[in-house]
């Protein structure tokens, strides 16, 4: 692809940090191709005091931009959109070499992020209170009004839309925005958005772009200017999330990770389930919240789905996305790696059998499959955030609910059957957020309110319905015609 360097430029490569202008920062880190190790610039490393800089800039930019008319508001959030859609090709080149998406991908993530600005853009102009019942001669009314500034902190593994789906929903009905994209991936996952919004003419101020690590993040939760954080990352991060923020008094909003049952029932066609799951536990090298983390087969149809997928899984090219002849490109760094390498190690170790793959070279990790897996073992029980199939055989329903419910986090579960019925009674039992029955765990229409349970999250959700809930706060209004002469 030919980059036509429209949306980001020369300029934005060199240390920039971005708070309604472009600025040089102290500190820079290089923004690295994984596939390759090649360096694609620089971006700006914001500190704590540039946190609370931007954040109480922003709370005096916020009041302004929520007075502005409902059709300005609308109109920018298109414009955005309508940037997205011009520059795509610039736009899937930096999402395939800064995160090693593979190009459908990344088309896929630009495709959801460019939906979720043009709803986001029918948010202003939608009803933004209720009339409530009560006595004669008043006036009783509930209206949704901006919280004020919002803080996101976005991950590496889907950068552009897990940012943008709270970037502009957020704006849209008022808020200003301080997002930390995570830093392997801030300019696909930052400043992409960054410029989306300048070109679109987004008032100076309202959004802030400034990567940073983690004591910028503890800033942005801790800054008396920001009112809630809305994260996305691991278990172990959105915990010191909540703490920090929650000590301040700040609405959280954490969307975390997932060890995700994908069930097969003895009914399924074994083709379609492995397809599923093929997709389920390999898309984007493993590495999305939804993955599955487990794979529970029921007996009868054990043996021949796991032949068939160690089959299919050993038959998956992997390599640098950019070439677009590859199924799965690197890991984002060797840190996911060598993490990934230690439970496969230790799953063999506790008793698993390895089917296929289980090596790697460099970033680029061999889609693997482990059979025999029990509870207990490191592969069933912890996230592995890698292309990594679980297998763990069930005799009966009742056991796939022990199976897929024997776990702390509570996100997505998908279940595989032609009898919808007892597909359905079985996702009934299952504590999770997501439910899909006869499709795959990794699933976002942007219209949804996407959210988990226990280690997965808060019982926050976030996208369709439950942006209104997430980004506003009630204030209850009364109104008389005149004041009561109360009897005190």
């Amino acid at each position: 692809m030919t980059r036509t360097a429209f949306i980001i430029k020369d300029e934005h490569l060199k240390g920039a940090t971005f708070d309604g202008a472009w600025k040089s920062s102290v500190r820079t880190q290089a923004a690295i191709e994984p596939a390759t190790g090649r360096i694609l610039g620089q971006i700006g490393m914001a500190s704590p005091d540039d946190i609370h800089t931007a954040a109480a800039a922003a709370r005096k930019a916020q009041t302004g931009w929520a007075a502005t008319d409902y059709e300005r508001r609308a109109e920018i959030l298109r414009n955005a959109a309508r940037t997205a859609e011009d520059n795509r090709d610039e736009i899937i080149d930096w999402l395939v070499r800064e995160s090693g998406s593979t190009i459908s991908k990344a088309a896929f993530e630009l495709a959801v992020t460019i939906k979720a600005l043009y709803e986001a853009s029918a948010m202003p102009s939608q009803s933004a209170g209720q009339m409530l019942p009560t006595r004669p001669g008043r006036l009783n009314l509930a209206r949704r009004r901006p919280i004020g500034v919002v803080g996101v902190i976005s991950p590496f593994n889907f950068p552009l839309y897990l940012a943008m789906r709270a970037v502009a929903p957020a704006i849209a009905v008022g808020n200003a925005v301080v997002l930390k994209p995570d830093p392997r991936t801030a300019v696909c996952g930052g400043y992409v958005i960054a410029r989306l919004f300048e070109e679109a003419g987004l008032p100076s101020g309202v959004l802030s772009v400034l990567p940073g690590d983690g004591a910028a993040g503890a800033a942005l939760c801790e800054a008396p200017d920001i009112g809630m954080i809305q994260f996305t990352g691991s278990t172990p991060a959105g915990r010191k999330v909540g703490e920090t923020a929650g000590r301040n008094l700040k609405k959280v909003s954490l969307e975390l990770g997932g060890k995700n049952a994908f069930i097969v029932l003895d009914d399924a066609d074994l083709d379609l389930a492995v397809k599923n799951a093929v997709w389920s536990a390999y898309l984007h090298q493993g590495q999305i919240c939804m993955s599955a983390g487990r794979i529970l087969v029921q007996s009868g149809i054990a043996e021949e789905f796991s032949r068939r997928l160690a089959a299919h899984a050993a038959g998956l090219p992997v390599g640098d996305p950019a070439t677009g002849q590859v199924a799965l490109g690197p890991m984002i760094n060797q840190n996911q790696v060598d993490h990934a390498l230690a439970i496969v190690k230790a799953a063999v170790a506790n008793g698993a059998t390895l089917t296929a793959g289980g090596s790697a070279d460099g970033l680029f990790f061999q889609p693997t499959v482990l059979t025999g897996v029990r509870p207990g073992n490191p592969a069933f029980t912890e996230e592995i955030f890698a292309p990594v199939a679980v297998l763990t055989v069930f005799d009966k329903d009742e056991d796939a609910i022990a199976l897929a419910n024997d776990t702390e986090y509570g996100l997505s579960a998908a279940i595989v059957s032609r009898s919808v019925g007892r597909a359905l009674a079985l996702g009934e039992r299952l504590n999770v957020g997501l439910l899909h029955i006869n499709d795959s765990t990794v699933n976002d229409e942007v219209v949804n309110p996407f959210g988990g349970v226990g280690a997965s999250g808060n019982g926050a959700s976030i996208g369709g319905p439950a942006n209104w809930e997430e980004f506003t706060q009630w204030q209850w209004v009364t109104v008389k015609a005149e004041a009561p002469a109360y009897p005190l």
